[in-house]
Formats: structure tokens, sequence, C-alpha cells
């Protein structure tokens, strides 16, 4: 912060309330959406990729909730990343007792109408997403938004799912690991590995400074 601030003592207070009000007016949110914008050019659109993360919450909160297999109070949140595992968007938290699928129309419509205040257009993307997503909801969905769904199929789903053929190819799958080495990268910043944030759009803050 020195090459920004040349005189008097810059106190974690002064940095807070900016990073606050920078928050509540929406300001993280522009600039990423100006970023994706400015360097669209670089990004690897060839496949999306979708993945869920939960993250112990130690203050509690909004969208915090009690998770059974982390014995813990957590958030889940849904990213979406390109074919190179840059995130492209993160949906609003959930608290930690929700799946991956609840409310998935809200968010996913979400996530699709950033990336298209980004001037990404998703007619014609592949989205590959493991069986915790597969779906009638989602996939219907990705239809309305002409988005090609790359789910695994879910083996418990097979009573519910109609006969009709999936389209479902097991090489173009294998580019999902990218979301997951980008969600341990993320985990490597202590700010985001546990949410100290009350505020949601704060903790959401925090992923769009780390994401720039």
């Amino acid at each position: 912060m020195k090459q920004f601030v040349s005189h008097g003592k810059l106190s974690w207070q002064s940095v807070f309330y900016y990073f606050n009000k920078w928050g509540k007016d929406g300001s993280w949110k522009k600039v990423w959406i100006e970023l994706l914008i400015t360097h669209r050019s670089h990004l690897d659109l060839s496949s999306i990729q979708l993945d869920g993360s939960h993250t112990p919450s130690k203050k509690g909160g909004e969208s915090v909730g009690y998770q059974g297999r982390k014995a813990a109070n957590t958030s889940n949140s849904l990213f979406l990343a390109d074919n190179t595992g840059q995130m492209l968007t993160i949906a609003e938290p959930q608290e930690g007792q929700r799946h991956d699928l609840f409310e998935i129309k809200r968010l996913f419509l979400d996530m699709c109408d950033l990336l298209k205040e980004a001037e990404i257009s998703t007619k014609g993307l592949f989205l590959n997403a493991d069986a915790g997503f597969d779906s009638k909801e989602l996939r219907k969905v990705c239809e309305s938004q002409e988005i090609e769904a790359n789910i695994m199929p879910n083996r418990r789903n097979n009573k519910t799912l109609d006969d009709h053929y999936q389209y479902f190819d097991d090489e173009l799958y294998k580019r999902r690991t990218v979301i997951e080495h980008a969600n341990a990268w993320l985990d490597s910043y202590k700010a985001l590995l546990v949410r100290f944030e009350k505020l949601t759009r704060n903790w959401k803050a925090w992923h769009s400074q780390c994401c720039f």
C-alpha cells in the first residue's frame, strides 16, 4: 500500500471501511466484470467447469449452516471456471446444510447473467459438472441458455430421469479437474480457507479480489 499512501499511518479500520463500502455499492463486482471484458480474449471457453465448495465459518453470519459431513458450520458456494481453471463467477453462497442443487435454477441463471454482463455469450458453451449436479432442472436451465451440459450421470437418478439419450463425453469431462485445482488454489489464501466474514457480500468480495 506504500505506493498509494505516501504519508500518515494506514490503519486496518480505514482499509476495512473502504473494503466494506466498495462491497456494499457493488464496486468489486464491477471491477470483476470489467476485467473479464478487458481480458476476454485470453479466456479458454472451449469448455467451462461447474463445482461447489464448502468453507468452514468461525463467526456465523449470513448463509451459514451446519454441515454434517464437515462437522462444522459452513457456507456452500458454486463456482464457474474456464477450461484452464480461471474463475469466471461465484454464485450467492448458501447455508452449509444445503446441497449443490439447492435453488440451482436461480443461482445458475445469476452466474449466466454475470457472464453476459461481461460480454461472454453462453451459446454453445460445453459445461462439465460432476454427478452431484445431475438433475432435470439444471439440464433444462442449460438448454434455455443454449449450453451443452456434459454432466456425469448419477446412477441414483436412473429411476427418475427420462429414458432418452443424454449426452456425455468422458474425454471432455476430464477437464473438470481444473476447477478442483482452482478451488485448492483458493484455499491457499488464509482469508478464504476459513470464513470469518459475517456478511455474504464481503465474503464474495474476498473471492473477487483473489480472482483478479
